[in-house]
């Protein structure tokens, strides 16, 4: 029984970490369509695809035994998020492009570097135990990163850059990822998605607390109205931008 609720929470956990995957195609719907980045920062998704990869290479089966659904969603994650960076890179300033460029190689070397060490100086137990460290260590970091909407969203009182379903498949995702780290006796995979199953009923509990304020206005320095996500030509107002990922983070499915 154990064995089969641990591959169906497995196989769920595939489908809810796809869909929190996809979230952003109305973001990048966004960005083709006016061809730009606006501020939309692309940090969220190179620190989302550098978990992809760990996390796949960590549930590849010569790291760690039964748990190829987690080499197989995070593989299909690594994929989604390149043609999202790529995306970013195609519209965004240059400088913008410089700033992404540069993080792209360092997460790549830490990937490499992190895969070379564990294939060719460790084995066996010593192997799981460092790429399971590393997958760890990048997955409570993109869980992490939606605690700056939710300071956003206490702030402006307004949902408008919370999506609902964004929140629920983070929850979702991270509760089932949890319930099969526990089932597989697996402390790597269970603590970070534990995380992020604690921060999911967070985000959700912020949301239905301010639900009923979604799309509020807010003003700007000349006390002119702006309605979030929206630019505003007013010198000196400050637009209140929040990528609809912000990763959201952003998935890790692990």
């Amino acid at each position: 029984m154990t064995a089969l609720l641990h591959s169906v929470f497995g196989i769920f956990g595939n489908v809810t970490g796809l869909f929190l995957f996809l979230s952003p195609l109305v973001t990048f719907k966004r960005i083709i369509q006016n061809k730009g980045t606006e501020q939309f920062s692309g940090v969220p998704y190179i620190m989302t695809l550098l978990n992809c990869l760990l996390s796949a290479w960590y549930g590849m089966p010569f790291v760690s035994s039964n748990n190829i659904l987690v080499a197989v969603v995070n593989g299909v994650g690594t994929v989604i998020e390149s043609i999202y960076v790529i995306i970013f890179l195609v519209y965004s300033s240059k400088k913008e492009k410089m700033k992404i460029l540069g993080l792209l190689s360092v997460i790549l070397t830490i990937f490499g570097a992190a895969a070379l060490v564990s294939f060719f100086a460790l084995h066996h137990q010593n192997r799981k135990v460092f790429c399971g460290f590393a997958a760890a260590i990048f997955s409570v970091i993109m869980y992490g990163s939606p605690l700056s909407v939710m300071r956003l969203v206490m702030k402006t009182k307004s949902v408008e850059y919370m999506p609902f379903l964004l929140s629920l498949c983070s929850f979702l995702c991270g509760t089932s990822w949890f319930v099969y780290g526990l089932l597989g006796k697996d402390p790597f995979l269970a603590v970070p998605n534990g995380f992020g199953c604690a921060l999911g009923i967070l985000q959700l509990i912020v949301y239905a607390v301010y639900c009923g304020n979604k799309g509020q206005n807010m003003k700007t320095a000349d006390g002119s109205p702006l309605e979030l996500g929206q630019a505003n030509g007013s010198a000196g107002a400050e637009k209140p931008t929040y990528d609809q990922r912000q990763v959201s983070n952003q998935e890790d499915s692990t």
